[in-house]
């Protein structure tokens, strides 16, 4: 079995933009109208599916995603709590009516609403709904709601610890992952992300987040970002911080998934990192959708790389299916009901 641990509704109906258009300008100015009832019905929904990511997975090989919304599309430094609260419950919807008209295909994560300044605590709510009420696996976390101005505090600070209780008490696992910037030095998806997942993986360095949490699991999405280039680096940086192993102290926690575009990038990727923290993933379809002209396949056709890789079946095995059914137990438990 072939499953994709990132996958994100980019697809949606035009009319969920056009809500979400509307939710911004009346917050901007409240002589603005407030948008009316969301209205898409399941076939729209079906269609916005089958022909773009449904089709690209019976293409590629692939047999069920973990899906979320569109991340860029999270905007949790639009806005207030309110708003971001309203924002998340819309598309956590979405993604749950996705599920259900597909759920051979895809298993909802869902997204939460944070807000600069509010208490990630405060996501709890919707986390729990997700969970226990729409069958979510597992969630989306943002280090830096303000959108690229970095006003939060580190990951490892017991701000955060609230949430991480009930991320460890609900047996589901964190994908860190910002959303969109606003800040005009970072590129959304070509700096803040990758700034993102290195900046995270930093922190976990100087915290000890996983002597507090150790059943925690998060995942560093688009290869960890600069990680596995620089691991000789940070590997050096916890040994000055007078911290263990990245191997005892972090990496029996975290875990990079494979949304690396080009086949150089994966052989480091695989080089570096043990192939127990290895999820495979193709973002499809998010950060880059074209093709690529030294190939003639799609950027995130991922699967290829993988497959070209001089790796045992086993391990092979490990990447495509099991490392996500370990790291996400609530997706294993509902493919097991299913005789999988």
């Amino acid at each position: 079995m072939i499953i994709d641990c990132h996958g994100h509704y980019t697809t949606a109906p035009a009319q969920l933009q056009a809500f979400r258009d509307a939710q911004i300008a009346h917050f901007e100015d409240s002589g603005k109208p407030a948008p009316g009832p969301l209205e898409i019905s399941d076939d729209e929904i079906r269609e916005s599916i089958e022909i773009n990511q449904l089709g690209a997975m019976r293409e590629r090989g692939a047999d069920m995603t973990i899906f979320s919304p569109r991340a860029v599309g999270m905007g949790h430094h639009i806005g207030d709590e309110a708003m971001s609260k309203d924002w998340a419950r819309i598309c956590n919807d979405m993604i749950h009516r996705v599920v259900r008209l597909f759920p051979d295909n895809f298993v909802g994560v869902c997204q939460l609403p944070q807000s600069p300044g509010v208490p990630v605590a405060n996501c709890i709510e919707e986390l729990e709904r997700c969970v226990n009420e729409l069958g979510f696996v597992g969630c989306n976390l943002n280090p830096d709601p303000s959108g690229g101005l970095w006003q939060t505090k580190p990951l490892t600070d017991p701000e955060w610890y609230p949430f991480y209780k009930k991320l460890v008490e609900l047996d589901v696992p964190a994908m860190i992952h910002v959303s969109g910037s606003c800040n005009p030095n970072f590129h959304h998806t070509g700096a803040h992300y990758i700034n993102a997942d290195t900046t995270a993986f930093m922190q976990f360095i100087q915290g000890d987040l996983f002597k507090d949490f150790p059943d925690l699991r998060l995942i560093i999405p688009h290869g960890g970002g600069a990680v596995p280039y620089h691991w000789g680096r940070y590997r050096g940086l916890a040994d000055m911080l007078n911290k263990p192993l990245l191997s005892e102290h972090v990496m029996k926690n975290v875990y990079f998934d494979t949304c690396v575009y080009h086949q150089p990038g994966i052989e480091l990727l695989f080089k570096v990192i043990d192939t127990d923290n290895i999820l495979f993933a193709s973002e499809m379809f998010g950060a880059v959708k074209g093709i690529d002209p030294e190939t003639g396949f799609h950027f995130d056709h991922t699967k290829r790389y993988v497959d070209s890789l001089d790796i045992s079946a086993e391990d092979k095995r490990k990447v495509f299916e099991l490392n996500a059914r370990r790291v996400y137990p609530r997706l294993d438990a509902a493919l097991k009901a299913r005789g999988k």
